[in-house]
């Protein structure tokens, strides 16, 4: 392991101009790749306190051996040089959006004498035109099916062309009017080119002129009689909609858009896109790439269009991208819209819809990805192996005896020093265990105090344990009512979400308790670096690690069941408060309001007939309710753990 301070560059010889620079390794490999507006200023946030470093970064940091820069004129140039670096080095600490499938494409060799439609898959060839990525082979294969009928091109392979050729007799799709059989001359070079232009212009989105012609050519042919003729038109239009129908439209005008939106953790990124073509979603594609640092939104969406364009060609790069974030820095987001230009060789408008037609369907998009996220990372979990290692990787990083088979996590939630409560959550094998779930409310003080809370807490939990840990182990069934004790097993590591103070106050209130043998860790929100309570230093696991993946789900479960919590508690504290003047209202028919409706929010929209369907309220009673609750404007408080807005219905759904 390397000591960064041993090839840190001397003061003043950075310049400070654009440019870009590279991590390498002893062996001489790139490590990373980036650039900067100021050299200067990008290498000194580098080369400081390690312990204020993101792990990710501190790793390649201390396995570089050098660094190297090359300064150019315009961050333009600087963006260009660098994804030419990422491309050719592929250094492996530059996040990557690499897909683990392949995506068909509805291919059209437009190069050839004969061109020819059909699916492709992989890398991009020249003098081929692609429409798409399309999310499954048989979709493609369908909307191929239908178009063929009205725009009879070539689909068979060079083999099939050049024996029907040879034996003067078509395929099969010649027989039934799904080829215009160049192969035997049926229509000529030009004639079958013609064809193939119309193919590409439906394709791209000039659908409308074409059911228009067709539907012309139908009514034409009707009133000549010739209706055999029209019925194959008619067939033809019918062909064509369900072709359209297949990707749904969702833009009014001919828009042709990239949607690209993002679903980030601290340790993946999930992304979605859809390709707008014609006003018509023609295609989606997503993935999961492992997120290397800690970069904005904007700075992610840089990366990701960067390496998706230059993968797939500079005919992929479309007129407008709408995206859920620019880069933050103004001239960043001018130098990559400039660069896309030049891909292009047009204009790029590179934006964030705000409102419109435009603005839902990257809401769409964005719900895709965070279903994407969550999909993967239920697989993940899930999969048995995957948790055994990350029990294994904690065990090796802590240090511990044996692999943690229970663990219990905690985590206090309060709104501005009022309703404190806490939240223990218990997961066994890598798996929640939600029987075991238990909650508190935090009563011996009022305030920010999350230290004091710890402690209050883990002493009522762990003082039952420890007043007979032998017989708790031993005996999880109560003898006298045959059900699960409380707390009836001894975990194999303790998790509170914090930093030291919280370890401290945890490892306290488990020693006055006499369970001293148990482990106490906390996780921390900003570097989720791993406090651990018998060292100062804290452990730091790899980004990459299941073990701190397995952390991080654990610490998340607590504070969604501490927020959970809360909420309910707040909800019933601002129904007392409102309804404290309604004569005539003890607290059994508050608690029987809250029951009925859930929330205030439901409470005042329901109707003085339906709050009357409350047991025990009267119509009198009801009215007085309705006007009480409508009197006064519902509270909107910020949550001091997550800092969003808490929306009533929200308390509701828990």
């Amino acid at each position: 392991m390397a000591d960064p301070s041993s090839y840190r560059p001397s003061p003043g010889s950075v310049p400070d101009e654009p440019g870009v620079y590279r991590f390498s390794d002893p062996a001489g490999r790139v490590l990373y790749v980036g650039k900067a507006k100021s050299l200067r200023s990008r290498l000194n946030s580098y080369f400081q306190d390690l312990s204020a470093l993101n792990p990710r970064t501190l790793a390649m940091l201390t396995s570089a051996a050098k660094v190297e820069w090359t300064v150019v004129r315009t961050e333009v140039e600087a963006l260009q040089l660098e994804y030419s670096w990422i491309k050719e080095f592929d250094p492996r600490f530059n996040i990557r959006y690499r897909d683990d499938k392949s995506y068909p494409y509805l291919a059209v060799t437009v190069g050839e004498e004969y061109p020819r439609a059909m699916v492709l898959r992989g890398a991009k060839k020249r003098d081929v035109r692609y429409f798409g990525p399309y999310a499954h082979a048989w979709a493609i294969r369908e909307t191929l099916d239908q178009l063929l009928r009205v725009f009879p091109v070539r689909s068979c392979s060079a083999g099939v062309f050049k024996r029907a050729g040879q034996v003067g007799r078509p395929c099969l799709l010649g027989y039934i009017g799904k080829c215009s059989a160049p192969c035997v001359g049926r229509v000529s070079a030009d004639e079958h080119r013609a064809i193939v232009d119309d193919l590409v212009a439906f394709l791209e989105g000039q659908t409308g002129k074409y059911v228009r012609r067709l539907e012309r050519e139908m009514r034409a042919a009707a009133q000549v009689t010739d209706y055999e003729r029209a019925a194959r038109l008619r067939d033809d239009i019918a062909a064509l909609q369900r072709a359209m129908e297949q990707n749904t439209v969702v833009l009014g005008d001919a828009t042709d858009a990239d949607v690209v939106a993002l679903a980030v953790d601290p340790l993946e990124v999930a992304v979605q896109i859809f390709y707008v073509r014609g006003g018509r979603v023609r295609g989606q594609r997503g993935w999961v790439a492992d997120k290397s640092d800690d970069a904005s939104t904007g700075q992610l969406v840089e990366r990701f269009l960067l390496q998706l364009y230059g993968e797939n060609g500079t005919d992929s790069v479309p007129r407008e991208i709408l995206v859920p974030a620019v880069p933050d820095d103004p001239g960043e987001a001018q130098a990559l819209v400039q660069l896309l230009t030049e891909l292009r060789g047009g204009r790029v408008d590179l934006r964030v819809p705000q409102r419109g037609d435009k603005r839902a369907l990257l809401d769409t998009v964005a719900r895709n990805a965070a279903q994407a996220l969550a999909v993967h990372k239920t697989r993940r979990a899930s999969d048995l192996s995957t948790r055994s290692r990350a029990l294994e990787e904690l065990q090796a990083a802590l240090g511990l005896d044996e692999a943690p088979l229970r663990i219990e996590a905690y985590d206090v939630s309060n709104l501005q020093g009022s309703d404190v409560v806490a939240s223990l959550v218990v997961f066994e094998d890598g798996l929640p265990r939600k029987s075991e779930y238990r909650r508190f409310a935090v009563r011996g003080y009022q305030g920010f105090d999350d230290v004091a809370a710890i402690r209050e807490v883990l002493g009522r939990r762990f003082r039952r344990l420890g007043a007979d840990p032998a017989a708790g182990a031993a005996q999880p069934l109560d003898p006298q009512t045959g059900r699960p004790r409380k707390f009836a097993y001894a975990p194999g590591l303790v998790v509170v979400d914090g930093g030291k103070p919280q370890v401290n106050a945890a490892r306290l209130a488990m020693d006055e308790a006499g369970v001293a043998d148990i482990p106490v860790i906390g996780l921390a929100k900003r570097l989720e670096e791993v406090v651990v309570d018998f060292s100062e230093e804290p452990v730091i696991l790899p980004r990459s690690s299941e073990g701190l993946y397995l952390l991080q789900r654990i610490r998340d479960e607590a504070h969604r069941f501490a927020i959970t919590y809360h909420r309910q508690r707040r909800s019933r504290s601002m129904v007392d408060s409102l309804l404290d003047a309604v004569p005539g209202l003890g607290p059994s028919r508050r608690k029987a309001l809250l029951a009925r409706f859930g929330s205030l929010k439901r409470l005042r929209a329901a109707s003085v007939d339906e709050i009357a369907q409350v047991p025990g309220i009267g119509p009198r009673t009801a009215e007085a309710i309705a006007h009480a609750v409508a009197a006064q404007p519902l509270p909107a408080t910020v949550d001091m753990a997550t800092g969003e807005v808490l929306d009533d219905d929200a308390v509701a759904a828990g």
